[in-house]
């Protein structure tokens, strides 16, 4: 095993801040010599500081990928936080079958990870809609920064434990059965969501249009205040006029700095 010191452990935190907005307090630093070990010992490091120094001066782009698929944590479940989507079926998709005359619904799941919360709105919508989900482009975007919770994702396979909460008609109608264990989404409903790489610190995301929800959850809790408020402000010139925007429960925005309206818990808009 390969020992971290805490000045290299120190170094390592500030480049994963500056670069990826990640908040790797001391305390974390036993979990990250434990997720990186492996890595260290396969390519013969001797040190953390002379991995940084290989992930830095890597061209491919490969090094930084394998160090935030090693960090970053994926945590997810089909309906978590229940009450976003109730509220996403019952009040917001009514309000914009009114307003969106061009029936272009644009949708961004940010920090998507294995994919659960795109999947979800996607089946909500399909049953919102019904037979006239054909006139409606409804497609959702689903980013995040790595690389294998994105391959995950888009694959569509999930155990039927993960699935065994959710209504006995989306079981039937959206999910089919591989094996004992597993099952996987039926094509239309997987082919409702594009998956795309993003790190949510780029200076600029690459959307030429603004969406009309945003999800992203559950993310904000790693980053410092100052980065927070630069991404809010990033998504709030992303977000359409009268669009929302999704955060988790145990997240909050600085509301003397913040232009979003707060709406409820974790909702919030842009009037």
């Amino acid at each position: 095993m390969v020992s971290i010191t805490e000045k290299e452990f120190k170094q390592f935190a500030q480049y994963v801040k500056t670069n990826y907005g990640i908040n790797l307090s001391e305390e974390k630093q036993t979990l990250v010599s434990g997720r990186l070990n492996s890595v260290l010992l396969s390519k013969n490091f001797k040190s953390l500081t002379e991995y940084l120094n290989y992930v830095e001066s890597d061209k491919t782009g490969q090094a930084v990928v394998t160090l935030i698929d090693k960090i970053a944590t994926n945590h997810t479940f089909f309906m978590r936080e229940a009450d976003h989507f109730e509220y996403f079926r019952d009040k917001i998709l009514p309000y914009l079958t009114r307003i969106v005359k061009d029936k272009d619904l644009r949708i961004w799941s940010a920090a998507c990870s294995s994919g659960e919360e795109p999947y979800t709105l996607a089946m909500i919508i399909d049953e919102f809609f019904g037979k006239e989900k054909m006139l409606w482009d409804a497609k959702i975007l689903a980013t995040d920064i790595s690389n294998n919770v994105l391959e995950t994702a888009k694959k569509g396979v999930y155990s039927k434990d993960r699935i065994s909460a959710l209504p006995a008609s989306w079981r039937l109608n959206y999910f089919k059965e591989i094996d004992a264990e597993n099952t996987i989404l039926t094509d239309n409903i997987r082919n409702e969501v594009i998956y795309r790489k993003l790190n949510l610190m780029d200076s600029v995301f690459p959307f030429r249009q603004k969406f009309h929800i945003i999800f992203c959850r559950n993310v904000m809790i790693y980053f410092d205040n100052k980065t927070k408020n630069e991404l809010v402000e990033k998504l709030y010139d992303k977000t359409e006029y009268g669009g929302y925007l999704f955060i988790g429960h145990s997240e909050s925005l600085n509301h003397d700095f913040a232009r979003y309206k707060y709406i409820m818990p974790a909702v919030y808009r842009k009037e």
